[in-house]
């Protein structure tokens, strides 16, 4: 029933990846459609109105899509230059520590973000060119910022030994590096 679950939890943060594709995707277009209607004006295309708000929003949304499963996967950039010679005992310290400082940093953003939000919300600002209100943007983050803290949650309890990872998700390096 566990093993059901942890299965469930990492297809559920791919997923959450894969939208983030897909955001990234339409961030694609969009900017090549915008760039070539600035540079072909002369055959009467235009670049699309908003395009940098529309662009600013999206890319928060697609790396908080990202991030969870980044962290999951153990994917963020790491420094191997001393590693292999740190005893096993400290690499779990390390790994422990690296862990809860993820799970505080991750809790600082989104309060930090909610009150951004709230701020955005109640003094009424928008975009400048598309008048999409501001606390949209934040608003939207949140839904998977929020769902990240259990995913940096579990992290933590998989580097504590209180949970395991599903066996289709563990990498060479699923120790910590």
């Amino acid at each position: 029933m566990a093993v059901d679950f942890n299965i469930k939890f990492y297809k559920f943060f791919r997923g959450m990846a894969f939208v983030g594709i897909i955001i990234l995707a339409f961030i694609a277009i969009l900017s090549t459609i915008s760039i070539a209607g600035r540079s072909l004006g002369a055959l009467g295309l235009k670049p699309v109105p908003g395009d940098f708000e529309l662009v600013e929003m999206a890319t928060a949304l697609a790396i908080f899509c990202f991030m969870p499963w980044t962290h999951l996967r153990r994917g963020h950039a790491t420094v191997d230059l001393f590693w292999g010679s740190i005893p096993a005992n400290f690499k779990k310290y390390i790994a422990i520590t690296s862990d809860l400082l993820m799970l505080f940093v991750w809790c600082v953003l989104i309060w930090q973000m909610s009150g951004a939000m709230q701020d955005y919300y109640l003094t009424h600002e928008s975009t400048m060119v598309l008048l999409i209100p501001l606390f949209w943007g934040y608003a939207f983050s949140m839904v998977p910022g929020c769902l990240g803290l259990f995913a940096y949650l579990w992290k933590l309890l998989e580097t504590l030994d209180f949970v395991s990872v599903p066996s289709q998700y563990c990498t060479d390096t699923e120790v910590v590096h």
